[in-house]
């Protein structure tokens, strides 16, 4: 008896859908698409926030299978990029593999049959040879416990779960942090607001963005030689390697990227008082770097007030801040990030011993071989696993190289015959021990508090390499490290 699919992909956002277009270019059509929301899109369907758009230019973060010669900006906008992964959906013929409302709440392996048993919350069970799982690392709002915050009687919420339905115009506004969404939405809705209060507590660095508009003759160009826009793909993946190395120990690099961006602060905030709490005092890459034409000139506004004082509590009226100021708001507006580090899959997922794998992390760790297999999990694979996120290039690139990887991993799984493969303990430990050691001497580990680390401490978030290193690590798979496994 053969599974349903040979392939079974959980999530429908970039990467499920990056590993649908590798596998269908393959040839390998025996695939299906579980997403648990009415549409495909993941996290450029959910963030819908004011001026929601993306840090990575948009030649390079697009598919390199499916590229795109009519983007109207060099960084796209969530509106533009999710009608280009709508139409990726339609000229690929993808729709015919998806099952949208389908939440899947509980995967389970079978080593008598070698598959995986896939259940959605309704009850219906799909068998599939090899499961994908590509649930995305950003999809759980983190919202801290602030104090006496339900006796607030204004609005809130957070920017991942942003109401369009409450008029901003004119009213009082506190944006609660400045992190990625945070420096979008704050420029954005800051003259349509009455006064804004953006409460910082970290100052991010901040880099250049040089947005621009595509002109129509660039729009042509790409269009008639798409080797134009091959080309500028590259261009920038190679210049954000170049400045990975300022990431991953090269501290001249590190220091031209502080030098840019203290002296795009020093030009772009009049006040001196202002700029200087806007001044990180960490060293630049630590958290995430980010990108903006208009944010610092935002704190310019006569409406716009910058606070540092920690939040105190929250009362009836607003904030009160540990100097013992009352901030009067209508709406207090979360821009607080998402749990990433400490990564929570929204299914349970059971291996072959009969183990949980978020109670088998509980205990070690969110880590995997390769970002991508598990041991105890046969034929499970994680797309944008545990210590593949970056700090400087596409993510993208390393969805695709993980494919390259497991395209390789399917072929040898089919043509075995009654086989499945658990990648070795011992093999996975080295790589992880290995990986730990490398972060070391990143800048990462240079001393901050970052989403990137877990409750312990621990980095599982990113990869300490440049994206060069991890596409070679993954140009050849190897059975030798797996246990292969007859049933």
């Amino acid at each position: 008896m053969n599974p349903d699919y040979q392939v079974g992909i959980v999530g429908a956002g970039f990467a499920g859908l990056a590993a649908a277009l590798q596998l269908k270019n393959a040839g390998k059509n025996s695939f299906v698409i579980f997403e648990r929301a009415p549409e495909i899109g993941g996290t450029w369907r959910d963030n819908i926030y004011p001026g929601c758009a993306c840090d990575v230019a948009s030649p390079l973060y697009s598919f390199s299978s499916a590229p795109n010669p009519t983007w109207n900006n060099l960084y796209s906008s969530q509106p533009e990029i999710f009608s280009y992964l709508k139409n990726v959906v339609n000229t690929t013929n993808l729709e015919k593999h998806i099952k949208l409302n389908t939440d899947i709440v509980e995967a389970r392996f079978l080593k008598e049959n070698g598959w995986w048993v896939v259940t959605d919350k309704k009850g219906n069970r799909t068998t599939v040879s090899i499961l994908l799982l590509a649930l995305g690392p950003l999809n759980r709002p983190n919202i801290p416990a602030f104090p006496r915050l339900e006796e607030f009687k204004g609005k809130c919420f957070h920017t991942g779960e942003w109401d369009n339905s409450y008029d901003l115009a004119g009213k009082n506004v506190a944006v609660i942090g400045t992190g990625a969404s945070a420096i979008q939405v704050i420029p954005n809705i800051a003259s349509l607001v009455r006064h804004l209060v953006v409460l910082q507590r970290t100052p991010p660095w901040i880099t250049y963005r040089f947005d621009k508009k595509i002109s129509n003759f660039s729009k042509t160009i790409n269009r008639r030689f798409p080797i134009a826009q091959r080309f500028k793909r590259e261009t920038i993946y190679w210049v954000n390697e170049l400045f990975g190395l300022g990431f991953i120990g090269n501290k001249t690099v590190n220091t031209v990227m502080k030098w840019l961006a203290l002296i795009k602060l020093k030009r772009e905030v009049k006040d001196v008082a202002t700029r200087e709490k806007l001044r990180p005092g960490y060293q630049i890459g630590c958290k995430r770097i980010l990108k903006s034409d208009d944010y610092y000139q935002t704190f310019n506004r006569s409406n716009v007030s910058l606070v540092t004082e920690p939040i105190d509590r929250f009362t009836e009226q607003g904030i009160l801040t540990a100097d013992g100021k009352e901030h009067g708001v209508d709406i207090a507006i979360f821009a607080t990030g998402f749990i990433a580090a400490d990564l929570h899959l929204y299914i349970n997922v059971i291996g072959a011993a009969g183990r949980n794998l978020i109670e088998d992390w509980k205990v070690t760790g969110a880590e995997a071989y390769l970002g991508t297999t598990v041991a105890g999990y046969p034929n499970l694979a994680l797309l944008l696993g545990p210590n593949t996120g970056l700090g400087h290039n596409s993510i993208l690139h390393m969805v695709e190289s993980q494919m390259n990887y497991l395209g390789q991993y399917i072929d040898f799984v089919e043509k075995s015959g009654n086989v499945y493969l658990d990648i070795k303990p011992e093999v996975q430990k080295a790589y992880n021990d290995k990986l730990q050691n490398e972060l070391k001497g990143t800048v990462w580990a240079s001393g901050c508090k970052s989403w990137y680390m877990n409750a312990n401490g621990k980095n599982t978030t990113l990869y300490p390499k440049l994206t060069v290193t991890f596409r070679k690590q993954t140009k050849r798979f190897s059975s030798q490290v797996y246990n292969v496994v007859e049933f």
